[in-house]
């Protein structure tokens, strides 16, 4: 994997440390697709427009090109791309994240990082990382030293990764955090050494069945275990429901599929990819449930659901905008109500030179 390391530094760093943090991964312009950037504690930061107020934000919507995801670009694309996930989008759905993803995979992990042989810490690989939600959310369940390698190929978004990231674990140990920027979907057994666990959320479900087989076979030859959250299950609850639910559903699988693309299969695939590793491999369910408290987050995901169905069935759009509007009009009124089904997979990898 090519991949630019931008050095170790303090998690959340303080006023001192802040030009300190951007040297390490300076972001680049934010990108102009009806966004504008925000003043003040969210300087950088990049939000709609308010003439856009019922555009789909960057990352909610269908992907522009197959084999893409907005965090993580899995193709060669050209130098002038803009990230496709705007860091808006990532703040808006990392409560809901944080929600769903499934404590109980968290005891069986801890046992295994417990039981690392001469280690005074923990190193921790981050695929595709956003703006840094994993770590926010997983650094404080765990005990001990922690090292956080970050990766995207987006520097921008790297950035608020890194100054965002969590100062300390559950018992106060120190955080620590590296940026590095490539493509993780050719990733290596080499590039993950030292790697205590690889973590992802939303992955899996936009690689093919080769890109998953190559991150089985990386983190195999690593001896290194992974925790991968937030696939897509195929299968969503709307309530109340509506006659064109499950037609819409079936155009957003078919959509995810698209190019090779594994989407709501993924999370089998790479079950079965790890297990043929070796791994020990659990998965449990990591639903969105979304209601009033959520709704900006749940009309979001609606304008991507339903753009993407209608992306991949054109002939749904009349019908498609008028359930769309209906659906958001009840949204608005606290009506609605969501379950976007997901599946969180624990590969405990065998350990290199051990027994697990």
């Amino acid at each position: 994997m090519t991949a630019q390391s931008g050095g170790t530094i303090p998690a959340q760093p303080g006023p001192r440390d802040a030009g300190d943090a951007a040297a390490v991964a300076a972001p680049e312009p934010a990108p102009q697709s009806g966004i504008v950037s925000a003043g003040g504690d969210m300087s950088g930061v990049s939000v709609p427009a308010e003439s856009d107020a019922d555009a789909v934000i960057l990352g909610a919507g269908p992907d522009v090109r197959p084999g893409e995801r907005a965090t993580l670009r899995l193709r060669e694309a050209g130098p002038d791309d803009p990230p496709r996930y705007a860091p808006e989008w990532l703040e808006l759905r990392e409560g809901a994240d944080a929600a769903a993803r499934a404590h109980e995979l968290l005891d069986p992990l801890r046992i295994r990082l417990a039981n690392l042989p001469g280690r005074s810490g923990v190193v921790i690989h981050d695929l595709g990382c956003g703006t840094g939600s994993m770590g926010r959310w997983l650094a404080p369940h765990l005990d001990g030293a922690q090292h956080w390698v970050l990766h995207d190929r987006d520097p921008y978004l790297l950035h608020f990764a890194a100054v965002a990231s969590p100062r300390s674990g559950a018992d106060g140990s120190r955080v620590t955090v590296e940026t590095r920027r490539g493509d993780v979907g050719r990733l290596t057994p080499d590039a993950l050494a030292g790697a205590s666990l690889v973590t992802a959320s939303a992955l899996l479900d936009v690689l093919t069945r080769e890109e998953i087989d190559t991150l089985a076979a990386a983190c195999a030859g690593a001896g290194c275990p992974a925790l991968l959250t937030l696939s897509v299950a195929g299968r969503v609850e709307l309530t109340p429901s509506d006659p064109l639910d499950a037609e819409i559903a079936e155009a957003f699988n078919a959509h995810q599929r698209r190019s090779g693309l594994l989407g709501p299969d993924a999370i089998t695939a790479a079950a079965e990819a790890f297990a043929e590793h070796g791994a020990t491999v659990q998965v449990h369910p990591s639903p969105w449930r979304l209601g009033p408290g959520e709704s900006a987050l749940t009309a979001q995901w609606l304008r991507g659901w339903v753009g993407a169905a209608v992306e991949q069935r054109p002939e749904l759009r009349e019908r498609a905008d008028r359930y769309l509007q209906e659906r958001l009009a009840a949204c608005q009124a606290g009506e609605l109500r969501v379950v976007v089904h997901h599946s969180d997979l624990l590969a405990l990898v065998r350990p290199t030179g051990g027994v697990s």
